[in-house]
């Protein structure tokens, strides 16, 4: 064999992940509550907004868990105007390769990473804000063959612009069964984003997992904007009017029944300045409001938030800061949820 890789040990497949760690019997219809709700939100019938909003990375459970009961608090004062979505990201796109991946590879960033114990980490965490807080969350599909592992859990997928215009991800999505938002790619390049959920629309016969698998199609994948660099590696938005614009012609040149969009606040929209967000999301706000074709297209945000402000490096000791891209503190947080409510 002229492999280059050293397979170091064979990991638990998801059933036996399940069966170690089961969702409870009285949170079954919770998950299938919230999975309903946000359908109905991307269908039109229920005009709430979504807001899928938590930290860059999922880096330690106390913190997340700390951040998502405050959120829960805030959920119950918005909850006729918004339905949260709390992030839990537990791998971490790396462009070079380097760096953290997250806690599926990592469960303690300050050690090396072990797999097998990331599972059992990220499955944990999943269930917590579950039995804990009435949560099922959001997760980035980084690994398309590791959903498997959460399935049964999450109510929100994003694939990452890095990663959008890959076949597997694309028929992945198409059998998942819950909402999923492809990223525009880090060109910019719409109609890349746009094949995606033409193809996680469509039903596929395909490779997974070593099975040879059959999908229904996912009428509820659609567009996430998450800005984009031009070839001088500059940062731009597309969250603005025309680009709303655009997109609503893009859909209406095609079959999709429930033509859908979320903002992601950060990243190249706000050229990683989590305090931008804010701006961002109240612009797009009156662009709701101006455009009622965009206040259908326009389901909700997504937003990089944590307890505080900003980043640090792994071993930079600040409980609760991102060890990953910059977030927005609490406080800024919570004072954008309930503004969100007024213009909603």
């Amino acid at each position: 064999m002229n492999m280059k890789m050293d397979f170091e040990k064979k990991l638990t497949i998801p059933m036996e992940a399940k069966k170690m760690y089961p969702i409870p019997e009285s949170c079954l219809s919770i998950v299938e509550d919230r999975i309903d709700q946000l359908k109905a939100i991307f269908r039109g019938e229920d005009d709430r907004l979504v807001l899928i909003i938590g930290p860059c990375s999922a880096d330690r459970e106390d913190s997340v868990m700390e951040y998502i009961t405050r959120l829960r608090e805030v959920q119950e004062k918005v909850k006729d105007k918004i339905f949260i979505v709390p992030r839990i990201y537990t791998n971490k796109p790396r462009t070079t390769g380097f760096g953290y991946k997250g806690m599926l590879h990592q469960p303690d960033p300050n050690k090396k990473p072990d797999m097998f114990k990331g599972i059992v980490a990220i499955r944990s965490l999943h269930l917590r804000a579950l039995t804990e807080t009435g949560f099922t969350c959001a997760d980035e599909m980084l690994y398309p063959e590791n959903h498997r592992y959460l399935d049964d859990i999450l109510c929100y997928i994003a694939v990452g612009a890095r990663s959008v215009e890959n076949q597997q991800h694309r028929l992945v999505s198409s059998g998942v069964g819950i909402p999923v938002g492809m990223k525009n790619p880090t060109g910019g390049d719409l109609t890349v984003m746009m094949n995606a959920i033409t193809a996680a629309h469509g039903k596929h016969t395909f490779l997974y997992r070593g099975w040879q698998v059959h999908s229904e199609g996912n009428p509820y994948a659609h567009a996430i904007l998450r800005g984009y660099m031009n070839k001088h590696t500059e940062s731009l938005p597309n969250y603005h009017y025309e680009d709303l614009v655009h997109l609503l012609k893009l859909y209406s040149e095609g079959e999709y029944p429930y033509p859908a969009c979320v903002i992601d606040t950060n990243h190249a929209n706000s050229n990683k300045n989590p305090f931008e967000q804010i701006r961002i999301t109240k612009e797009v706000m009156n662009c709701r409001r101006y455009n009622p074709e965009i206040r259908k297209l326009v389901k909700g945000f997504m937003v990089e938030s944590y307890l505080e402000d900003g980043s640090q490096p792994i071993d930079g000791g600040c409980y609760g800061k991102s060890i990953t891209d910059p977030c927005l503190g609490w406080e800024k947080s919570e004072r954008l949820i309930l503004e969100l409510a007024d213009l909603a």
